[in-house]
């Protein structure tokens, strides 16, 4: 590139600093990055915004793929990546997002922690079925747009503060996401593990390598009845090991343990699972009761949407199109656009963090099953041979913005 072009141009590149006050607004950190909360220094526009920082030597091509599709995804439950910033000098690259101030990670931490502290205080029965509702519409636009999400857990589902989107869900981290095709393409050949385990459905456990947009459905499932019990439905507390082998012996107990080993006539094709063998080799049949969900806990006409939501067998597996007409939400409580329904919130802001303090050990546990929390995930990479398929053509629209 001619020197005096290449100077020019980054004379006139827009520059986060001279653009945004975030200076000790550190909000998030990671192995990714850094995430601030910004504004805009032309005192014109008070929106809040997440500026987030990715360091490193450049820009992984996960992040490429993520801001490829951001790029061409609009929708009211969907995060929205307002522009890219490259730092050529520092080789940095930050991204602007809207700001969401809560998270399904931290109003359900909330509520975990009044029942710990003998004050239970659960999710109201309107707000959980107006989260459900939201995000099940988002997915429906991805799902129809052709793009799984593949990492959907309550981290990465975010919902605005205060302000003209308050209480709207929005779905966040599309660093997992992939475009597929009709008919579905093998894509379990390239990426054997995906969804942090806990909300990893089961044919992913057993090695599916036709997986289908119904992985995103059981993921919300789980998070469905962790909004109602303020508990992860299917919590293992084995680490989740990063490997190329996708069965998890521990997490399909935990499942079994709650769902009921599947009958033969429930999930013909579970025969047909690449760890099908290893099944039946680990686990007896005869271990588990029928299958169930905590109804104890649950409004019934919730656990039965919910036992739609986590149909073991994929083909009988609710989808988001069916889900979203489903009689739950025609019964009162209706599902609101606020999901606070225009209540106080209850739940406290983000606060900032420190820059030299070190996170506290059950940030880090948070973390590790997390990924870093909600805008984080954009630079992790998946296990074996996740990415080879990319092409520079993400790269090329990247370097456009």
């Amino acid at each position: 590139m001619d020197y005096d072009f290449k100077t020019k141009l980054a004379a006139e590149r827009e520059r986060v600093e001279d653009l945004f006050e975030y200076e000790g607004c550190k909000v998030g950190r990671g192995t990714y990055g850094h995430v601030y909360k910004a504004k805009r220094k032309n005192g014109k526009d008070e929106k809040e915004y997440a500026l987030k920082q990715i360091e490193g030597t450049g820009i992984s091509m996960s992040a490429c793929r993520e801001i490829a599709l951001l790029r061409e995804l609009k929708h009211p439950n969907v995060i929205a990546l307002q522009k890219v910033f490259l730092s050529h000098s520092d080789r940095k690259v930050w991204l602007l997002f809207d700001y969401a101030e809560h998270d399904l990670w931290h109003i359900i931490k909330f509520h975990r922690a009044s029942k710990a502290n003998k004050k239970p205080m659960q999710l109201p029965r309107g707000m959980v079925k107006s989260l459900l509702y939201q995000i099940l519409d988002g997915i429906h636009y991805l799902h129809a747009n052709w793009v799984l999400h593949r990492d959907l857990k309550p981290a990465n589902i975010l919902v605005m503060g205060e302000g003209p989107e308050r209480g709207r869900v929005k779905i966040a981290d599309m660093g997992f996401a992939r475009l597929f095709n009709s008919p579905l393409k093998p894509l379990a050949d390239l990426d054997p593990v995906v969804v942090t385990f806990w909300y990893r459905a089961p044919e992913l456990l057993l090695g599916a390598r036709h997986y289908t947009k119904a992985i995103d459905i059981w993921a919300i499932g789980c998070i469905f009845a962790e909004l109602l019990t303020s508990e992860p439905i299917f919590h293992c507390r084995q680490e989740d090991i990063k490997t190329s082998n996708p069965f998890h012996h521990d997490q399909l107990d935990r499942i079994f343990s709650v769902m009921g080993f599947p009958a033969d006539k429930d999930w013909e094709d579970i025969r047909k699972m690449p760890e099908y063998p290893t099944l039946q080799k680990d686990f007896r049949r005869t271990t588990y009761v029928a299958a169930s969900t905590p109804s104890h806990k649950l409004h019934i006409v919730a656990t039965y949407h919910l036992q739609k939501l986590l149909t073991m067998d994929p083909t009988k597996r609710i989808t988001s199109e069916q889900a979203l007409q489903d009689p739950y939400f025609l019964e009162e409580p209706l599902p609101t656009t606020d999901v606070f329904a225009g209540s106080q919130i209850p739940y406290p802001k983000r606060e900032f963090l420190n820059e030299d303090e070190p996170e506290e050990k059950t940030e880090k546990v948070f973390n590790r099953q997390n990924h870093q929390g909600p805008y984080a995930p954009i630079t992790q990479s998946l296990q074996g041979n996740a990415f080879r398929e990319e092409t520079a053509e993400s790269t090329r629209q990247v370097q456009s913005t």
